[in-house]
């Protein structure tokens, strides 16, 4: 490939933020690039004048004009790089510790604490022996994300250290010692330990805290079942009664790690707006995030034609990358729009009715609408996000099988997972729809789908089985 091709395919598969970055950093290596400060008109002119003008010094110094043109070309040497064409002068930036003369806090971004830090910070302000310590430290180490205990005790005994002469019940002790520490129910060994720990931190005479701890100990298997009625002639208790006390035990935290989950925030920016205007659907880029460049005129009326010194070939090549790079950019704006467009055409039920209205479609077909390859539609619709009156959606989104109807007409999985989220929130929660009378109901609606489809369609919606989503009437 081309360089220029090199860099158009690169550009059109980043996202706005990153894309945002990579003018950043074109901008700081590129002396000809600067930000288009809105007086794009007056700078085009400029630079048309320019051109003339070196155009006519060019004739009049004809005898020391170089053989090289900074027009730019239909084609540069395939499997080539701009380096290998043009002396840019791009120097990337060192790892940390190396010859990087930039503020440290210029590389670092700011991370949360996790769980296992935090677990740390505890351990060193608690009073202990060493032993004990040195044991607390393989506790934490074998603690996940989700706040549990991953290995036995005993296992925990053997990779001690061989000087340390400790027994299963330091082990153990220890353990309990962890267990205090923040969140509560952290080092649990199963869910009802972990359930048991956390209800130990109420006051004794909070409400129906006893019958809680009952439940958990005694008839544990009960709860997770779901057999309510069974739980509550076991305990003597009437419904409303054994209402509050599972309420009480759901209030619980089954996953208490999770809180210090400290994965990166994902920030998106709508690459486009899609609005309703006069009863026709329209898509606009974000004039926003869209980076505004345009050629620095001062350093192009530095580059001479007729000049073969250094400096003059460096400014010569910047020049011809600047504008390649802007082309680029162009290319990029205009193939995301035609897309979105085209999107936004194949899904109008779905902008004016919501999800059952979405309609089957694949990457061939709006390859084929607007002339390009589907790996060009791919990189497209990778991380490319639209702003609607209905949310935010990814353009993958758009994008789903089909399933053929009784009357001959295609439905989308997407539509399908939609009608099967509208059931389950219409249910009645003490018989909720099992998967079989779900497919049944969409037959009736002529949508004929397979039980273990609507389940694969449910779990992907995260949606628990009909025996999980039972409730007390």
């Amino acid at each position: 490939m081309t360089p220029q091709l090199q860099q158009a395919i690169r550009l059109l598969q980043l996202s706005t933020l990153e894309l945002q970055a990579e003018v950043q950093g074109v901008l700081e290596s590129n002396p000809m690039l600067e930000q288009d400060d809105g007086d794009t008109q007056e700078s085009r002119e400029t630079e048309a004048n320019n051109d003339q003008r070196d155009a006519s010094s060019s004739k009049d110094d004809s005898p020391l004009t170089d053989t090289s043109d900074d027009t730019i070309p239909d084609e540069l040497p395939v499997d080539s790089t701009w380096e290998d064409i043009y002396d840019t002068g791009i120097t990337s930036f060192s790892a940390p510790g190396t010859d990087d003369k930039r503020d440290i806090f210029e590389t670092l971004t700011a991370r949360a604490e996790g769980l296992h830090e935090h677990l740390y910070w505890q351990l060193g302000l608690a009073s202990m022996s060493e032993t004990d310590r040195i044991i607390a430290n393989n506790i934490i180490d074998a603690i996940d994300d989700d706040g549990y205990l991953t290995q036995k005790l005993e296992e925990i005994l053997r990779n001690m250290p061989e000087h340390l002469e400790a027994e299963l019940d330091e082990i153990e002790a220890v353990l309990h010692r962890v267990q205090q520490f923040d969140p509560v129910g952290i080092g649990a060994r199963d869910l009802r330990e972990n359930l048991e720990l956390q209800l130990g931190q109420y006051e004794p005479d909070t409400p129906w805290l006893k019958e809680a701890r009952i439940i958990l100990r005694d008839h544990f298997k009960l709860l997770g079942n779901r057999d309510y009625n069974q739980l509550s002639r076991r305990m003597g208790l009437p419904k409303d009664d054994l209402q509050h006390v599972l309420h009480l035990i759901q209030s619980l935290n089954p996953r208490p790690g999770t809180k210090f989950n400290n994965t990166e925030p994902e920030y998106i920016v709508p690459d486009v707006f899609v609005s309703k205007d006069k009863g026709l659907w329209r898509v606009e880029l974000n004039t926003d995030a869209i980076p505004k460049l345009r050629i620095n005129t001062l350093y192009a009326n530095m580059v001479k034609r007729a000049n073969n010194s250094k400096d003059n070939t460096y400014l010569r090549d910047n020049l011809q990358e600047a504008r390649w790079f802007l082309k680029s950019l162009q290319s990029r704006h205009e193939t995301l729009l035609k897309v979105a467009n085209s999107i936004v055409t194949r899904q109008r039920k779905f902008f004016d009715y919501g999800e059952e209205a979405m309609k089957p479609m694949v990457l061939r077909s709006i390859a084929e609408e607007v002339e390009m390859h589907e790996s060009t539609i791919s990189r497209v619709t990778t991380r490319k996000f639209m702003h609607t009156p209905r949310g935010i959606y990814e353009f993958k989104y758009f994008f789903s099988s089909h399933v053929n109807t009784e009357t001959g007409g295609e439905c989308s999985a997407t539509a399908i997972r939609a009608i099967i989220k509208k059931l389950v929130a219409a249910e009645n929660p003490v018989k909720p729809l099992s998967d079989n009378k779900m497919a049944n109901i969409l037959a009736e609606q002529g949508i004929r789908v397979a039980r273990r489809t609507i389940a694969k369609y449910r779990e992907s919606l995260s949606i628990s089985p009909s025996n999980e989503r039972k409730r007390l009437a």
